[in-house]
């Protein structure tokens, strides 16, 4: 039997009282120093007028403002600024998670349009992402190599977020049938800084960042460390007992800075210590009609997570048509939980409730999600850019090769003798009991390596060619030591992109876009009897858009429509859970549309609209969903935020975001009882935000979350729905010396 580990109730604060302490001590340091003349240090300097702050494009510490809009995306396989890159990407920079007062990397995901959320799975807790109608799960990149951790993951430490959307298997290998996420880590920078925040929110969230940057010169005239530190404790308004417990720190050391060698030395710890909430049951093809702060879990709930990533990179520029680059990491990713998902499947009398049982007859089970897991990742890249001619046309090429190896040992338990509760007053406070069996004992070791080349082909001005290639071997070892089952795996696949690019005027182009991507059977570091013999599931898509820098540079806009087909999902056979086949078919098709940047020397705006039209073309073991949108999939998606200078040092901004209905499920749409569609209902919330200027070097802000209270569902799975946040505010003063 499990050891069971209810949550301290003591405090954290104290940590983030430390924290204070040391921001106040570190910043009389600085100012004895005479630094304060630094002030926004944190982008090495401030942009030059013109350039673009939100999204579209980054605003990165890497990037290169090239003219009018465009900015170079700050990751190795990536040579053209984003104004021509074939491709819909859509940053989320610093600034604008400042604005809005992230405090998740969900949160901060909210900007992209296509982008919904998902509840936690049953045996995995973490972000879950659904982008371009397509799980994104696995797909959460950290500086361009993969975070594979079940965390949730904070922005603390990160300068910008992207998202990549389309098949990306040529850059990244497994995986990103709708695209990956890439969260751009914080780096040190010559200039000597100091800057952080201490916020306090109605929902008792109790939040505290320091981030400071210091040349080194005992190292070099080139050198710097970098120091992100975070603690927060919070609640969630408009539900009971759920908390959030984070704490992190993220030290690094660059030397070579601004030189043709430079080597960056980094590490990232986050751990949490929290009671999690697996929302309210579905009731009858419909989230159950309880009170919002209805939870049905127990008080003693836990899920204690730690990532801790290490790494090193070293770039050299041979010349300036040749440059070098590795980058090598290895992470360690623990889990301990218990968490609790209500189902609504019986009443006080024992039969199964129908559509005129009285909720308070109805009885919830609570499925125990019970276990422990130690996942580790260790990869090295290597990349070579090189830049020549051939005739009259030039190259961009980018090629390199990927080593890893992945492991994961995850221990689950079922559970017997939980107590129920009631569904309309459910009691968070009973005493946990029940008996534990162990019902999974995995070991799981994946090596893989990748091999690849992307050229991209300057035939004149206007007209651009990219071709890239991908081969991947993916070598799965799995072993139950409960069942006694072992199995092994080994794919070999090819992985292509292919894109033309029309540049009518030099602010602007239209670009055609095809690439390919798959997914194992191992994918998420798991195989079974049924799926250890089946080859990878394959995608493709199609893509057609225009990217434009507008207003002088000042803005920027992009559109697109696209097609994304899954030409051979896998399905099982509900009947027999070991016969899984390769044939079903789904598609997405859509349009998208962007705009960011300045409207004004003053009025900032971020806005995107997302269309997706997905479906089940084809099953063997479903037949009844042909038709159907895919699980977790909103039609529509709206994001907007903007921000306007007022006189008086006051600055305004708020935003709208817009998500539309979402099924539960891709394979089962209809409940079997009332063959009614289980979704989720769209929904819309407002949000604001007001600055302060109080000086050169503190701001202080207040951030209204869900401004008009309004009641929704956020988080989507087949089992449990969660309830969004009702409405709260965040008081924040931040400081930048």
């Amino acid at each position: 039997m499990p050891a069971l580990h209810p949550i301290s109730e003591t405090s954290n604060f104290t940590t983030l009282q430390s924290i204070t302490r040391s921001a106040r001590r570190l910043t009389a340091l600085i100012m004895a120093h005479g630094l304060s003349s630094a002030a926004h240090a944190e982008g090495a300097a401030t942009p030059p007028t013109g350039t673009v702050s939100p999204i579209p494009p980054a605003v990165m510490q890497k990037s290169v403002i090239t003219g009018n809009a465009g900015s170079e995306v700050s990751l190795p396989k990536f040579t053209e600024p984003l104004r021509d890159t074939p491709q819909s990407i859509t940053v989320v920079p610093r600034q604008v998670m400042d604005d809005q007062g992230v405090t998740t990397l969900r949160d901060a995901l909210r900007n992209v349009a296509g982008i919904s959320i998902a509840a936690g799975e049953g045996g995995s807790q973490g972000d879950n992402l659904t982008l371009r109608g397509f799980t994104a799960r696995g797909d959460i990149f950290l500086d361009a190599m993969r975070d594979f951790g079940s965390y949730y993951r904070d922005p603390f430490n990160l300068e910008t977020v992207a998202a990549l959307k389309g098949p990306e298997s040529v850059m990244f290998g497994r995986g990103s049938t709708g695209g990956v996420i890439n969260q751009e880590s914080k780096q040190p920078l010559l200039a000597p800084s100091i800057s952080g925040s201490l916020a306090l929110g109605t929902d008792l969230t109790r939040r505290a960042t320091l981030d400071v940057n210091e040349p080194v010169p005992e190292f070099g005239k080139h050198a710097a460390v970098r120091l992100n530190v975070m603690g927060q404790e919070s609640e969630f308004a408009g539900r009971d007992v759920a908390e959030n417990r984070r704490l992190g720190f993220a030290p690094s050391l660059s030397l070579g800075i601004g030189t043709a060698t430079q080597a960056t030395f980094s590490y990232y710890h986050q751990s949490e210590d929290n009671i999690p909430d697996y929302g309210v049951p579905w009731l009858l093809g419909r989230p159950a009609q309880v009170e919002r702060h209805n939870f049905y879990g127990f008080k003693s709930d836990y899920l204690k997570t730690d990532a801790d990533i290490g790494t090193v990179k070293v770039s050299h520029e041979v010349s300036e048509t040749l440059t070098l680059r590795d980058q090598l990491r290895y992470a360690n990713y623990g889990r301990d939980f218990r968490i609790t998902e209500p189902q609504a499947t019986a009443t006080i009398s024992g039969p199964a409730p129908t559509l005129s049982t009285p909720l308070d007859q109805i009885v919830v089970k609570r499925n125990e999600l019970t276990g422990t897991s130690t996942e580790t990742f260790f990869q090295n890249q290597f990349d070579v850019i090189g830049k020549f001619d051939t005739g009259s046309f030039s190259h961009t090429v980018v090629t390199g090769i990927e080593a890893s190896r992945e492991t994961s040992d995850p221990t689950r338990f079922t559970w017997t003798g939980v107590p129920t509760t009631g569904l309309l007053t459910p009691d968070e406070h009973q005493t946990f009991a029940g008996t534990a069996t162990v019902s999974s004992k995995v070991k799981t070791t994946a090596n893989s390596v990748g091999v690849y080349a992307v050229d991209t082909l300057k035939l004149s001005e206007r007209w651009e060619v990219l071709g890239g290639f991908r081969w991947d071997y993916f070598d799965a070892d799995f072993a139950n030591a409960v069942t006694g089952q072992a199995f092994n795996r080994v794919d070999e696949m090819p992985s292509w992109r292919g894109a033309v690019v029309f540049k009518p005027r030099p602010n602007g182009s239209i670009y055609f876009d095809y690439g390919t991507s798959f997914n194992p059977s191992a994918e998420s570091l798991a195989l079974s009897a049924g799926n250890a013999n089946l080859p990878p599931e394959e995608n493709q898509t199609f893509e057609l858009g225009t990217k434009w820098d507008v207003l002088s540079g000042k803005l920027s806009l992009r559109g697109a429509i696209f097609r994304t087909e899954k030409t051979n999902a896998r399905e099982t056979n509900p009947s027999n859970s070991n016969e899984i086949v390769l044939a079903g078919k789904q598609r997405v098709e859509g349009l998208e549309l962007e705009a960011g940047g300045r409207l004004t020397d003053h009025w900032r705006i971020a806005a995107g609209y997302a269309l997706l039209d997905s479906a089940v073309e084809s099953s063997r073991f479903f037949p009844g969903s042909v038709g159907y949108p895919l699980a977790n999939v909103p039609r529509h998606t709206v994001s907007l935020w903007t921000t306007y200078e007022l006189p008086w040092d006051l600055e305004i901004g708020g935003g709208v975001r817009y998500v539309g209905s979402r099924t539960a499920s891709s394979t089962v749409p209809l409940d079997p009882v009332t063959s009614r569609l289980k979704e989720a209902p769209g929904y819309w919330t407002l949000d604001a935000m007001i600055k302060y200027h109080l000086s050169r070097h503190v701001d202080l802000q207040v951030n209204v979350y869900n401004l008009t209270n309004n009641s929704f569902y956020d988080q989507v799975h087949p089992a449990h729905i969660v309830p969004g946040a009702g409405i709260s505010a965040l008081f924040s003063t931040n400081f930048k010396f």
